[in-house]
């Protein structure tokens, strides 16, 4: 079998374990996924001063939002206060993973402080 030969009996081998390795990782990939997804959702729901903040963020943006809709506030406005919702987000997820997945009484109060801060900045 002359050299062209034989790369070609190897390229054919190769092109047939691709078809089965590409779905394989894809699979592997989507199966981690979804346990860090499940894994999350049960975290969240036993760390009561996490769901606290979060629930109060979600409920800013909401007020912020429906402010920016009756014209209440300017859209650079809300965009400043969603900016810094996103910075308080942004904080709380880092001290819980600083923190074993919850958030601690002081880190609690100071993200609530935070908080107040933007809750004052609505409604004006």
């Amino acid at each position: 079998m002359d050299r062209r030969g034989m790369f070609e009996i190897l390229w054919e081998k190769n092109m047939s374990m691709e078809k089965f390795a590409v779905p394989s990782i894809l699979a592997l990939f989507v199966a981690v996924l979804t346990v860090n997804s499940a894994s999350a959702m049960d975290w969240r729901a036993n760390h009561p001063r996490r769901a606290e903040v979060n629930a109060r963020l979600n409920h800013q943006d909401h007020r912020i939002n429906a402010e920016r809709r009756s014209g209440e506030i300017t859209t650079a406005q809300a965009h400043d206060l969603h900016a810094e919702d996103r910075g308080i987000r942004s904080q709380e997820r880092f001290d819980a993973s600083n923190d074993g997945g919850h958030i601690t009484r002081g880190e609690d109060r100071s993200l609530n402080a935070q908080e107040n801060g933007v809750s004052r900045q609505i409604g004006r």
